[in-house]
């Protein structure tokens, strides 16, 4: 699997497509280089929802992040799920396309949750089964997402980031590289931002996204409701220069603010992205290798 190389305009920022934004976007052009959209928002081709979102298409280029993948089930992979996912692969040609290092299918039935999975030699082996079948169907290289976390398994017995970056090594997908999770799952696990960062193989991250988090108690609970924090900007901005300008994603859904504060924060992060042009062409031993 081969990532396509990415425009100017791909290399920015961009805001996930809500409902309420529709007229909007329909209007007129709005200052966003893309758009993200969730997949099993659309997989029924007859809505007039999905009429709206093939006028909008028109005008942007689309990520595609499909939440349903399980991808980390015993159960392995629901085909007929995917397959759906695929024929909405060929309608949009996203230029990428992401899902989440975790499980959510148990027995047939789907769980109204992403949780995480333990990090094992057992777990790595399930996981490059299923990613490489996923890629297969989709003919595409798929993106892991990096989990925000609550717990840990006692049995696991790899590092988060060497477990990610074994995976993408071995299945030729790559990294969406959430930096809200990043530092809520550093945070609740005493863990280092900046080493888990530098963990990260540099070549593997092709798209950002930022995100807000609330304090429960002694836990960060990542949401997608809450402003992205100084501490989440800032982690942002050291990643820009470890790894390059590469898509960021400003996530917002649980609670979507007026369209102008969106573009204002997609701007922030262009901004960022704006003083790094080129991604760093220093070499280093990566710590994916290590595993599998």
């Amino acid at each position: 699997m081969t990532f396509p190389g990415f425009s100017p305009r791909q290399a920015s920022t961009g805001i996930g497509l809500q409902k309420a934004h529709y007229k909007d976007f329909l209007k007129e052009r709005q200052p966003v280089a893309w758009l993200e959209i969730q997949a099993e928002d659309f997989l029924n081709f007859e809505t007039e929802e999905f009429q709206f979102l093939e006028r909008i298409r028109e005008d942007y280029p689309m990520s595609l992040h499909v939440t349903n993948l399980s991808l980390g089930s015993s159960d392995g992979i629901d085909e007929e799920h995917i397959k759906r996912v695929k024929a909405l692969i060929d309608r949009l040609n996203p230029f990428l396309i992401s899902s989440h290092l975790s499980w959510g299918r148990i027995d047939g039935y789907y769980l109204n949750g992403l949780f995480p999975i333990p990090y094992t030699q057992e777990t790595l082996e399930l996981l490059v089964s299923t990613v490489n079948r996923v890629q297969e169907i989709f003919e595409s290289p798929l993106l892991i997402e990096n989990p925000p976390t609550y717990l840990q398994y006692k049995i696991s017995n790899m590092e988060e980031v060497d477990f990610l970056g074994t995976l993408v090594h071995r299945t030729g997908s790559g990294i969406l590289l959430n930096i809200n999770n990043v530092y809520v799952s550093c945070h609740n696990h005493g863990w280092d931002v900046e080493a888990y960062l530098k963990g990260v193989p540099k070549g593997k991250v092709k798209e950002i996204h930022i995100s807000g988090h609330r304090i429960q108690g002694p836990f960060l609970v990542s949401d997608h409701e809450s402003d992205i924090s100084n501490e989440v900007w800032n982690i942002y901005q050291k990643a820009i220069h470890l790894f390059g300008p590469v898509p960021t994603l400003i996530k917002r859904k649980t609670t979507v603010p007026d369209l102008k504060f969106l573009l204002a924060e997609a701007q922030k992060a262009q901004n960022i992205l704006n003083q790094i042009r080129t991604p760093s062409n220093t070499t280093r031993k990566e710590r994916h290798v290590r595993f599998g």
